[in-house]
């Protein structure tokens, strides 16, 4: 046996393969494909007559083909294939196909192309990646006690107050003008947090794994307006270090999961992620020599040239932030009642060349203080069911939630977060 294209194959036994050609060169002897299905990077070489040869038979035609599986006389393959038979199933022209099989093609011409992309062996291992690490990601949750949760795409909640929002309405005329069709103004989901932090009221770990979408009028390398977001909530806990360890933990069991099954696909900058250090983070910016263009002070938001700033002041391994000024927060923030700074138990992970991966925070569980918060911002009676759930049965509780699309970036070096997804929303752009 070898195992060649994700597939166990029998040497010197009659063989079909079918998958799509990488490359085809002609000799007075002999016709050579390599041959490629997707599920690996590696191609099977095959061996043809030059008989079998075919106009048709192109650099990305589809093809299937039966011959002998035979050991190969090359040290770089393990076997290759003697053809008898090459069937075209569909033909692709050279001259119009956009990828040319000598050309190495960067990934920003290739985002001209969303419904070819996968084609390229950069795209096609990205996505094998990008499968891997979402089976290693649901993976690590059931191995570790948690309950995975479908939280809704449709919602009436704005759980990050930014107001970024997709509103939701129906495209026929049956809804008279000035009615909501769900009674109440809908949205898309922006996260899954509030709807997860429901069912913390019931089990000890839940977590989901889905599209989230944000209505940001931006077209930078870092923002989509759909993405795919990892949010977990633990309950029983009054530690962020309960939540920087599940944070951790699952950075490193995914990426240890990607780095065993698509060896081939990641050229990963490192093996093992160390937990950060945690100095003063205002101490650290003002004291630096880096002249930024959105200043610092305690009380200020940190933007992404801040991130970078830290981690790589930290030796550019990721680093955990602690403790954020606490009207920066949202309403849901636990209160560190540590005047007069006045901070939140909120933590960030920043990642090289990424900045902002993870976000988190404990949640509120004091009633009293969790509805005086709420009747500060003009959101007592929208959120009076929240309430509800300090009343009933309230535990203390934590959560964070991971940009996946942003994991993807980090793990394998990319620069713009359009080309770690199959199929990039921003504004101005929804092809497809």
């Amino acid at each position: 046996f070898t195992t060649l294209l994700g597939i166990r194959l029998i040497v010197n036994f009659d063989s079909l393969l079918q998958g799509w050609v990488r490359s085809i060169r002609s000799q007075k002897s002999n016709l050579f494909l390599h041959l490629n299905d997707g599920s690996s990077l590696q191609s099977l070489q095959v061996v043809a007559s030059p008989e079998l040869n075919d106009p048709s038979l192109t650099f990305g035609s589809a093809v299937e083909v039966t011959g002998v599986l035979k050991k190969s006389p090359h040290r770089n393959q393990p076997v290759e294939l003697e053809a008898d038979q090459i069937h075209v199933v569909g033909e692709c022209n050279p001259v119009d196909f956009p990828f040319k099989t000598k050309e190495r093609h960067s990934l920003e011409y290739i985002r001209q192309f969303p419904h070819l992309r996968c084609r390229t062996n950069a795209f096609s291992s990205l996505l094998r990646v990008r499968s891997e690490a979402t089976t290693a990601i649901h993976s690590y949750f059931k191995e570790n006690g948690f309950v995975q949760i479908h939280t809704p795409v449709i919602t009436s909640n704005d759980c990050e107050g930014a107001g970024e929002l997709f509103q939701v309405e129906p495209s026929s005329a049956e809804v008279e003008e000035g009615e909501n069709f769900f009674s109440v103004p809908a949205y898309l989901t922006v996260s899954g947090q509030l709807h997860l932090e429901v069912m913390s009221g019931a089990f000890s770990r839940v977590y989901t794994f889905g599209p989230t979408f944000r209505a940001e009028n931006s077209q930078s390398r870092r923002h989509l307006a759909e993405f795919h977001m990892v949010e977990a909530e633990v309950s029983f806990t009054e530690s962020l270090e309960d939540l920087t360890k599940v944070m951790e933990d699952m950075f490193r069991s995914a990426t240890e999961h990607v780095l065993a099954h698509c060896a081939e696909d990641v050229d990963l900058f490192h093996k093992h992620v160390t937990p950060g250090h945690r100095p003063n983070v205002e101490d650290i910016l003002n004291r630096s020599s880096q002249k930024f263009a959105f200043p610092t002070h305690w009380g200020c938001d940190l933007q992404t040239e801040h991130e970078k700033y830290l981690v790589k002041h930290c030796g550019n391994i990721p680093v955990f932030v602690t403790d954020y000024p606490y009207d920066l927060k949202p309403f849901y923030a636990r209160d560190n009642k540590d005047h007069p700074r006045h901070s939140a138990a909120a933590v960030d992970l920043l990642v090289p060349g990424v900045g902002e991966l993870c976000g988190g925070s404990l949640r509120e569980e004091r009633l009293d203080l969790l509805r005086a918060r709420l009747e500060e911002v003009g959101l007592e009676d929208t959120y009076s069911w929240y309430l509800d759930l300090r009343r009933f049965g309230s535990v203390p509780h934590g959560g964070f939630g991971l940009g996946f699309e942003r994991y993807l970036q980090c793990i394998l070096g990319v620069d713009s977060i359009k080309d770690v997804i199959p199929f990039p929303r921003f504004s101005h752009s929804c092809p497809l």
